[in-house]
Order: C-alpha cells, then sequence, then structure tokens
C-alpha cells in the first residue's frame, strides 16, 4: 500500500484507501505552492538562485499501473525570477534566451520508476530555449492524502536534478559561470474537478 501511495504521490496523484480505479484520474498543479528553484556557480565566487513561476501542469494517473501515468508541466520563460533586475534582464537578451513573450519551459514524462518506499525517478523530455533533452528528476514523495482544508485527494514531492546549459543553447560564459545548474522542485497537485 505505501508503494502505491507513493507512487500516486510522484505522480503527483493522491489516492483514498478504497476499491482500484479502472481509469487514470486527472490532478492539476497548485501552481500557489509549487517552486522550481534554480543555482550556479559565478566564477567561483558565490552561489547564484532563481526561481521559475507561473506554471501550470496536468497529470493522468494510471492507479493499477504508475508507470502508466503521465505529468506534464510548463511555465513561461519569462517567470524567471533572480532577485535583480539587471541580471534578468541580461538572461532574456540575445546573450542567452532571446525569449519570446509566449515562450514555454516545458516538461513532459516519458516513464516513472519507483526505487523505494520514498522514492522514484521521473524520466520525461524538457524542452527549454527550443531545445529538447531528456532528464531524469530523482524525486521524493513529501505527502499524499487528504487536503485537510479543501477536503480533497492532495498530493506533494520534491525533486531534484542537474542540466548543463551548454545542452540548451544558453552556455555562454562557460564554465567561467559554471556550465552546470543545480534544480530543486516542490510542487503540490489536487484532484481535478
Amino acid at each position: 500500500m505505501k508503494r502505491t501511495l507513493f507512487a500516486a504521490g510522484l505522480a503527483l496523484a493522491a489516492v483514498t484507501a478504497t476499491s482500484a480505479v479502472a481509469a487514470p484520474e486527472k490532478y492539476v498543479l497548485d501552481a500557489s505552492h509549487s517552486q522550481i528553484l534554480f543555482s550556479y556557480n559565478h566564477l567561483g565566487y558565490s552561489t547564484t538562485w532563481g526561481m521559475f513561476s507561473g506554471f501550470e501542469g496536468e497529470i493522468m494517473f494510471d492507479k493499477e499501473d504508475p508507470s502508466a501515468s503521465s505529468v506534464t508541466v510548463s511555465m513561461p520563460v519569462k517567470s524567471m525570477f533572480t532577485g535583480w533586475e539587471k541580471r534578468d534582464a541580461h538572461f532574456m537578451s540575445g546573450d542567452f534566451f532571446d525569449a519570446a513573450d509566449d515562450e514555454l519551459v516545458s516538461f513532459s514524462s516519458t516513464g516513472i520508476e519507483v526505487t523505494g518506499e520514498n522514492t522514484a525517478l521521473i524520466t520525461g523530455d524538457l524542452t527549454l530555449n527550443g531545445v529538447t533533452k531528456s532528464v531524469v528528476l530523482d524525486a521524493q514523495l513529501n505527502a499524499a492524502s487528504e487536503h485537510p482544508m479543501a477536503k480533497k485527494p492532495w498530493a506533494g514531492f520534491n525533486a531534484t536534478t542537474t542540466l548543463k546549459r551548454t545542452d540548451y543553447d544558453v552556455g555562454n560564459f562557460a564554465p567561467f559561470v559554471s556550465d552546470e545548474v543545480e534544480v530543486q522542485i516542490s510542487v503540490e497537485a489536487m484532484k481535478a474537478e
């Protein structure tokens, strides 16, 4: 049962302890309680942090076969925030993203492998700056239960991965500014109405 609940959480879906559900169930991200943070080394002197916001996403969760579940998430490139307007503007310039107003970062899962009671690997295609690459998220379940205020199934998890800027054609100033970017994800999702 723990393994089933964990798989549900990794697919961002919470399930009740009732009988099996025959069809996949839809869950949606709670954007107000979800964040994607990134960090990179700046010339060996400091670690710079930033985040993306404004994301949307849905999960189709298959309780009978969690590996057949799917996760899709997207967010505007221009939602990136680092805490310094000039740096944010530089990231949106031709030196890096040269992002259009409607340009999105997106992730679409291609597989979910449950690796333990509280851990899993979520593989998917990440599209960033017009480039799509396969990435693996190392995920951990935080909770999968009825939300105490919303009174409906809810789930949350954390995940991490490491990306290389040069893989996505935003590698300006590498290796002085680190090519590797550490990504931390914390999300909540609710069962769709």
